[in-house]
């Protein structure tokens, strides 16, 4: 009798060690970047969501919660990252007035139909530790994610573009 727990639990063991074991996630922080000159009005990355964000701005002093990834990074990991951007930031300079009007409400919903919204699914750059994810808006609807425990513009921080970008004649096609 003995004998045979003894090898049931063996076996149990050996078969433990053939099931392929999940990474363990946790959720980190979102923070994003925008090298364009349109607005962020707001993203997000897995469906945690990240802050709005203005032309040229950003960075890591605005962030919210949280992406979930996993603790040890692995080749082919991707994220969908989901963006509204108002590619016409300073319209309401020419809305009717006063603000809050019936006509100034008009000109704001004609204005926020011409929203664009956009979905990626994107890789996630190498990281040895997972930090804040930090997502990088750049010309022609393009995006750079990364999740290292290091800040943009720092050594060791994946992708350090320069914070303002011009729009290319010719935009890369996907």
């Amino acid at each position: 009798m003995i004998c045979r727990v003894f090898l049931l639990l063996a076996a149990s063991l050996l078969l433990q060690g053939c099931v392929e074991s999940q990474p363990t996630m946790l959720g980190a922080s979102i923070s994003g970047v925008n090298h364009t000159s349109a607005a962020i009005n707001h993203f997000s990355v897995n469906g945690g969501g990240g802050p709005n964000i203005g032309p040229f701005g950003g960075g890591p002093r605005s962030q919210m919660c949280c992406a979930m990834l996993p603790v040890q990074w692995r080749e082919g990991l991707t994220v969908v990252v989901e963006w509204e951007k108002d590619p016409n930031v300073g319209a309401s300079v020419n809305w009717p007035k006063p603000r809050y009007s019936a006509g100034w409400f008009a000109a704001a919903k004609e204005h926020q139909s011409k929203y664009i919204r956009h979905r990626a699914v994107v890789e996630v750059a190498p990281y040895k530790q997972l930090g804040l994810v930090t997502v990088h808006f750049l010309p022609c609807d393009q995006v750079k994610v990364s999740a290292s425990p290091t800040y943009e513009g720092l050594s060791g921080h994946p992708y350090n573009f320069p914070r303002r970008m011009e729009v290319p004649s010719i935009c890369p096609t996907p």
